[in-house]
């Protein structure tokens, strides 16, 4: 077995994000919670992620949270506030897989109106060129069809694709395809599991 290409998330993955930092400087963090249990944003995050413009969600958050909606709207306007920066060790593994000679590809659950903030927050993710984004295609992990859909468009071999990803379902979904995956936890356990797959990596 050789593996021709690792697939990378991006959230929690690459880059770090918080939805409550957007919100420091108006919420308590007390509030903030509450905020995000009122609103049910882990449905909203994912309807947006699955292609959902914001535009088209606000009425029905409206509907519940009134005048405090803009809470919302100040979290899409100030996006770039959310993200952390790098995860710490990643730029470095994704540049080491290069260099053994191995293809790095993204497959993100992120909203097309608020991805292209990412590469500024962690410009290894600039250099990547074959992401395929949840939101431009209407799909999301750990659907199925979206696991085939990158196969498809970058060419995958589940034989030869290792995948990376904080999420347990997602995870299981990628292992469903037949892709080798591992939930991401740090980038020396990431480093340690591709070299277990046999990529030339150096340890750090």
């Amino acid at each position: 077995m050789t593996i021709e290409t690792v697939v990378f998330d991006f959230g929690q993955v690459l880059v770090g994000w918080d939805p409550r930092r957007v919100w420091a400087d108006s919420l308590t963090p007390e509030q903030a919670e509450a905020l995000l249990e009122e609103v049910d944003f882990a449905v909203v995050n994912r309807q947006l992620d699955a292609g959902a413009s914001w535009a088209d969600l606000r009425p029905e958050v409206e509907a519940r949270l009134g005048e405090r909606v803009q809470h919302l709207d100040t979290y899409l306007q100030e996006y770039h506030r959310s993200l952390t920066g790098p995860i710490p060790g990643m730029s470095d593994l994704v540049e080491d897989v290069r260099r053994a000679g191995v293809r790095p590809v993204g497959l993100t659950n992120w909203a097309a109106e608020t991805f292209h903030h990412a590469p500024a927050s962690a410009p290894i993710i600039g250099t990547i060129e074959d992401v395929l984004v949840s939101g431009r295609e209407g799909l999301a992990k750990p659907d199925p069809a979206i696991f085939a859909l990158t196969a498809d468009r970058f060419g995958l071999d589940p034989e030869h694709t290792a995948f990376l990803d904080d999420s347990p379902a997602n995870v299981a979904a990628a292992r469903d395809a037949q892709w080798h995956a591992h939930v991401f936890t740090g980038a020396d356990d990431a480093r340690a599991w591709l070299t277990g797959l046999g990529l030339a990596l150096q340890p750090v």
